[in-house]
């Protein structure tokens, strides 16, 4: 009975694995030219943002709340290349890849215009960081949300081996296959407490060379502190739980002290999700900062 058990769980990971790396496989490759980004604008406001979600996350991420903003700003939702309901070809999924394809959107909906501002989480932070560097004249500035700034890969993998077993697995020599096996795991039995039902179910809107080759290439290889060297005097606000335990507050904390105009807003207690937890103070830090006395 034991070994009737085991080989129908063997057979089950070779089949899930299989399918997932077949799919990759047999997917087109990425042509920019026919394979826009999925979207969405919504609000009426003078004043624009864009909303850059984070690894395996969607542009419904950012509706908890959203009615509070509409009004005020006009907004713009995106979905990753590789994630939600954007194409998910082959493709490297590097840095310049992803800015590559958000620009093409900005410029069509002329969210180009210099009043801007950029709003991202976790791996979209690095993005919105990213594309403010490489577009300052764009935009008024740049609010990111538990930003993973790390030194290096060593000291990222170094945190991570705190962390949960399944975040030990994601970042361990055997991540690829276990990126492949994420239908298995992204069920309502293994739902972290910071996730809400609805953002739990769209993390599943990925493939593994799109989560495996992000997390490499855009997170890992972003050197944080070179990239934005052209933009330290600009405004950047950072949101940064103390309990966040997938980007440690310490290392934001030294990193918003390159920006002299930068404002550093301590969540107490808030972990990596807070965003789900506190949209409201977000949405009035974001206000306050950049349109009231704050300078």
């Amino acid at each position: 009975m034991v070994f009737l058990a085991v080989l129908v769980i063997l057979v089950l990971f070779i089949s899930v694995a299989g399918y997932q790396y077949l799919t990759v496989a047999l997917a087109p490759e990425y042509d920019p030219d026919t394979m826009p980004l999925n979207y969405e604008i919504v609000g009426k406001g003078e004043r624009n943002i864009i909303l850059i979600h984070g690894m395996a996350g969607t542009k419904d991420y950012w509706k908890k709340d959203l009615e509070q903003v509409t009004g005020t700003y006009r907004l713009l939702l995106v979905d990753l290349l590789g994630f939600g309901d954007s194409p998910k070809p082959q493709s490297e999924y590097t840095l310049e890849i992803q800015l590559a394809a958000l620009e093409n959107i900005i410029t069509n909906e002329g969210f180009n215009n210099g009043n801007t501002l950029i709003l991202g989480h976790s791996m979209g932070a690095v993005i919105s960081l990213a594309l403010f560097a490489e577009r300052p004249d764009w935009f008024r500035g740049a609010t990111v949300i538990g930003l993973p700034v790390f030194e290096g890969k060593d000291q990222f993998l170094e945190q991570m081996s705190s962390n949960s077993f399944l975040d030990k697995l994601a970042v361990s020599s055997y991540g690829k296959v276990f990126c492949m096996l994420h239908p298995l795991y992204i069920v309502k039995w293994f739902k972290p407490k910071n996730l809400t039902d609805d953002v739990f179910r769209d993390s599943k809107k990925h493939t593994w060379q799109s989560y495996y080759n992000s997390l490499n290439e855009v997170i890992l290889k972003t050197d944080l502190y070179a990239l934005t060297k052209n933009i330290i005097n600009r405004k950047i606000l950072f949101i940064q739980g103390t309990d966040d335990k997938v980007a440690p507050f310490v290392n934001v904390e030294k990193f918003a002290k390159s920006f002299p105009r930068a404002k550093l807003m301590e969540i107490r207690d808030g972990d990596h999700q807070l965003f789900l937890k506190v949209p409201l103070e977000v949405w009035k830090a974001i206000d306050n900062y950049f349109d009231g006395k704050s300078q």
